[in-house]
């Protein structure tokens, strides 16, 4: 259960693209979104995206600084507490990260890293930590096969695109940098959807990865994530089905919204 957890409390950071520079009206400083995690009647976790009010400076650029955090609350800790912080600093323009990290604490297991991106030059180098996150083990360099994100930039840059045109069956082929290797991943347009929220009523697009066959999801579509139709573009619901149940995340709170 926690290894389905964790997927869940990712999944809405697995949008990754190569890109060019690229226009953003649909997030600002400020923005936060905040969500429940469940399995059937179990309450499993809660999870946050938040993105600092304040710029941060990266070779003399100006950079959102973005987290996502997840932990587990409440009985769920008997599978395992998690508690983890993944973030970036994106460029403001460009949309493409230049530093990413994660802080990792589930149960006993820890890790503690930072990939610093050299865009232009198509490099990563990655540095881990200690279990204290105090002392460096370990520097590796990387080559990469062009512009890249990691896991949360990845879906701000998705929020940033164009999605009216797409036609239901389209594909979106996703690349990105992620755990010491590149990765693909198919991304597929389902349609739109009308849902009720937290938020209220909502229009949404909906998409779903293309699955290789696994022991831990059902189907070769398994997980859908619901993205309103509006200037936001935020996700207000994540649906995976397991092959006992399904795990559900649905957006609780939205404030900071750059488009009212």
């Amino acid at each position: 259960m926690k290894t389905v957890l964790t997927f869940i409390l990712l999944f809405l950071l697995n949008f990754t693209f190569g890109q060019t520079e690229q226009k953003n009206s649909a997030f600002t400083f400020g923005e936060e979104l905040l969500f429940d995690v469940t399995y059937g009647w179990l309450n499993l976790a809660e999870a946050k995206l938040q993105i600092n009010k304040r710029v941060v400076t990266e070779n003399s650029r100006p950079h959102y600084k973005i987290d996502a955090f997840g932990k587990t609350k409440g009985a769920a800790t008997i599978f395992g507490r998690v508690n983890d912080n993944w973030g970036t600093h994106i460029d403001t323009s460009t949309l493409l990260p230049t530093l990413s990290y994660r802080y990792i604490e589930e149960g006993k297991y820890r890790k503690n890293e930072k990939v610093h991106f050299d865009q232009p030059n198509k490099k990563a180098k990655m540095e881990l930590y200690d279990r204290e996150n105090r002392n460096l083990k370990e520097t590796k360099e990387y080559n990469l096969p062009g512009q890249v994100q990691d896991l949360v930039s990845g879906f701000y840059y998705l929020r940033s695109l164009d999605l009216t045109n797409l036609k239901k069956g389209q594909s979106i082929l996703i690349t990105g940098f992620f755990d010491k290797e590149i990765y693909n991943l198919k991304l597929i347009f389902e349609g739109t959807e009308q849902i009720q929220t937290s938020l209220g009523l909502k229009d949404t697009y909906i998409f779903s990865p293309l699955m290789p066959p696994n022991k831990l999801f059902r189907g070769d579509y398994p997980v859908k994530v619901w993205v309103t139709k509006d200037q936001n573009k935020i996700p207000v619901k994540i649906k995976a089905n397991l092959f006992i149940g399904s795990i559900n995340m649905d957006i609780s709170s939205a404030k900071g919204l750059r488009n009212n």
